[in-house]
């Protein structure tokens, strides 16, 4: 009895010492892992990811994409292309290489989508308008009346971008007619001539408005009922999809959503 036990007892031994050198195994492929880790580990991406966006997005998406590229050392993500998501729904139509976009409004992607060029584009952000002026307010702005006075010099985006289309709609929910000297392609040009003072006033996203001391903000009422809703999706014949897919799936982790709230973009 005590042979047979003697036994049964080598044998449980013998097959802890192979379980436990098949764990020693698996932790050697991969030393330092848990296995929850490695089973969210997140794929290895190689090649080039070419990232087209609005303009307004730009200090949020260098963010992003420097921060993408730290997780995927092997991948080259070449400087954003940042204009008016009109003129880059154009381009992309038109066969730009881009593997990813992301606009500033519905109505530009809907172009994409509708040319069968991209697919379920995903809300991941929102903006709104404010007024701006030069530093100092040479042009002694109070609000959006002052916009009809054809002795300032106004500034707004081209009808056809999303911030023109959104100052349209902010304009005349306030019965304002504006007096415009010049429309501009993108809200960054609009900023841009305000900030030198070449216009009296101007209307851009408030995450424009946040990034130079130059100008000053003036709050618009009735501005939080105009929002931009920003839409991204992977373009579909972009030369590197599983880098787009994985860029677009950041941009809208919690970690995107970390970095668009520090730039002043609200949840979708």
């Amino acid at each position: 009895m005590r042979r047979g036990a003697t036994i049964r007892a080598a044998a449980v031994l013998a097959a802890l010492v192979l379980a436990l050198a098949g764990c020693a195994t698996a932790v050697d492929r991969d030393p330092g892992a848990t296995s929850s880790e490695t089973a969210t580990s997140e794929p290895e991406l190689s090649g080039e990811l070419t990232v087209y966006a609005a303009a307004s997005l730009q200090g949020a998406f260098d963010e992003l994409a420097m921060q993408f590229k730290q997780r995927h050392p092997s991948l080259h993500v070449q400087p954003v292309t940042y204009d008016g998501s009109s003129t880059l729904a154009t381009q992309i139509i038109e066969g730009a290489p881009a593997d990813v976009f992301a606009a500033a409004d519905e109505r530009n992607m809907g172009k994409v989508v509708d040319a069968g060029l991209a697919s379920d584009p995903a809300l991941f952000a929102t903006n709104t308008l404010t007024l701006v002026v030069p530093a100092g307010d040479p042009g002694r702005i109070d609000g959006l009346d002052d916009l009809a006075d054809p002795d300032r010099t106004v500034v707004l985006c081209a009808a056809e971008v999303p911030c023109g289309a959104a100052s349209a709609t902010l304009l005349s929910n306030a019965g304002v007619e504006a007096s415009v000297d010049s429309y501009e392609q993108n809200v960054t040009a609009v900023l841009t001539k305000v900030a030198a003072g070449e216009a009296d006033a101007g209307l851009v996203y408030v995450t424009d408005a946040a990034t130079t001391r130059a100008v000053e903000a003036i709050a618009v009422p009735g501005a939080e009922e105009v929002v931009n809703r920003y839409p991204v999706a992977a373009v579909d014949d972009g030369a590197n999809p599983e880098a787009a897919d994985a860029f677009v799936a950041f941009v809208l982790s919690d970690d995107g959503r970390r970095v668009l709230e520090t730039f002043g973009f609200g949840a979708p």
